[in-house]
């Protein structure tokens, strides 16, 4: 039988392998797109959406200080990655990668769940 020490009060947890809670694969894909506005993120760029004032046209309203660390973490998971303006512009655009791709039945999935729970919810957004 082994003994666990108790930990002292100002004593931290042990790390999980990356820096997350845990492994399950539930946190961990909630860890990336749990929140309000990312998985809105991913949907804006499933439609074609593609640059930062794009995004902000969406009827959401998201500011631009969330928008920015969205789409940050977005980059360092790999989930978008940053490309030309297809305009031409200067300006850089985002695009998912096959990871965000991935993410198109589960977007399917909460639009179906949406519409078959949630009154008041249409058509029209992701893939219809």
């Amino acid at each position: 039988m082994s003994v666990v020490k108790p930990r002292k009060k100002n004593e931290e947890k042990p790390a999980q392998s990356g820096g997350r809670r845990s492994p399950c694969p539930v946190a961990c894909t909630l860890d990336i797109l749990g929140d309000r506005w990312t998985l809105l993120v991913i949907r804006d760029l499933l439609l074609g959406k593609a640059r930062f004032k794009d995004f902000l046209a969406s009827p959401e309203g998201i500011p631009t200080n969330i928008l920015t660390e969205r789409l940050k973490r977005l980059l360092e998971h790999e989930v978008v990655c940053q490309v030309r303006d297809a305009g031409g512009s200067r300006h850089l655009a985002y695009a998912l990668t096959d990871k965000g791709t991935a993410l198109l039945p589960v977007v399917r999935a909460m639009k179906d769940w949406g519409l078959a729970w949630e009154e008041g919810t249409r058509l029209g957004l992701v893939g219809d």
